[in-house]
């Protein structure tokens, strides 16, 4: 009887552990067919407006950002798969520290596409932040302006 007990356990551990591994590739390939989807879409839109003589100036600038979005969507779920993996199915201190290694790698990969999409530094502040702030000053010197007639 406590062999059956544990072949069964066994044998239910082993699908467990073959599921979890489908689902690691299942969503790495998600990844991939998005990234791929992406960036064809993004090439075929791009020639397209070329090839039409619709081109202007944020044309390769918006490309670049279509392409870079679908770069960090898909590090983002190729972080999760590994989590996956590593945390599921290999729950070692040499595979927690080669995922920590990954989980470095690709958010500094996805940090710098974030800088390539917004198109400056973090700690510099965005356009929008800019142009509120010359809006919100001219209407306080407008104000000030105002008061002293």
């Amino acid at each position: 009887m406590g062999e059956t007990g544990t072949q069964n356990a066994e044998a239910a551990a082993a699908v467990i552990t073959r599921w979890v591994e489908f689902a690691a590739i299942g969503i790495e390939l998600l990844a991939v067919v998005i990234i791929v989807a992406v960036i064809l879409t993004g090439t075929a839109v791009y020639v397209f407006r070329i090839l039409a003589q619709q081109a202007d100036v944020n044309t390769y600038t918006n490309y670049r950002h279509t392409v870079a979005r679908a770069l960090l969507l898909g590090l983002e779920i190729l972080v999760a798969a590994d989590v996956i993996r590593t945390i599921a199915l290999e729950p070692t201190l040499q595979n927690a520290l080669v995922l920590g290694l990954l989980v470095l790698i690709r958010t500094f990969l996805g940090w710098s596409l974030v800088i390539e999409i917004e198109e400056r530094w973090p700690w510099k502040p965005s356009r929008v932040e800019t142009e509120a702030s010359h809006i919100s000053g001219k209407n306080l010197d407008e104000a000030r302006s105002e008061k002293r007639l």
